[in-house]
């Protein structure tokens, strides 16, 4: 894979990708792309759960949480361990909260904005009424 960092300024990496680094980053998100993943990463913010607890905390089925969390096992987002016969999955990276925040951040902010824009323009129709 070829790839070349440049350092730009707060420390931010920028890479320029080839193609199967590309098709790799599509996967990564694709992993993400999933609200019911996302549910699963966020109920493993604070420590390690097993299935039953990421069902109960999602609200989806025993075998549709086993079959995200085999997912993102196999994405290596999260990490499995197997103790007797219960197995218990913990957050592989936890800066995969840091992107999740920024995403986070800048969907509240488009939001907000668009809240904004409705109010101006109930507003105006309001003043010609």
């Amino acid at each position: 894979m070829y790839y070349r960092l440049i350092l730009l300024s707060k420390d931010i990496l920028m890479m320029q990708l080839d193609d199967q680094a590309f098709i790799q980053l599509a996967k990564y998100f694709q992993a993400l792309a999933e609200p019911m993943r996302l549910k699963i990463l966020n109920g493993l913010r604070d420590g390690e759960k097993n299935v039953t607890a990421l069902v109960e905390i999602s609200g989806g089925t025993q075998a549709n949480v086993s079959k995200h969390l085999t997912l993102l096992t196999a994405s290596r987002l999260i990490k499995r361990e197997a103790r007797g016969t219960k197995a218990y999955y913990t957050i592989a990276d936890q800066r995969i909260y840091d992107l999740c925040n920024l995403v986070c951040g800048q969907i509240a902010s488009q939001m907000s904005q668009e809240a904004a824009a409705n109010e101006a323009l109930i507003f105006s129709l309001q003043a010609t009424q």
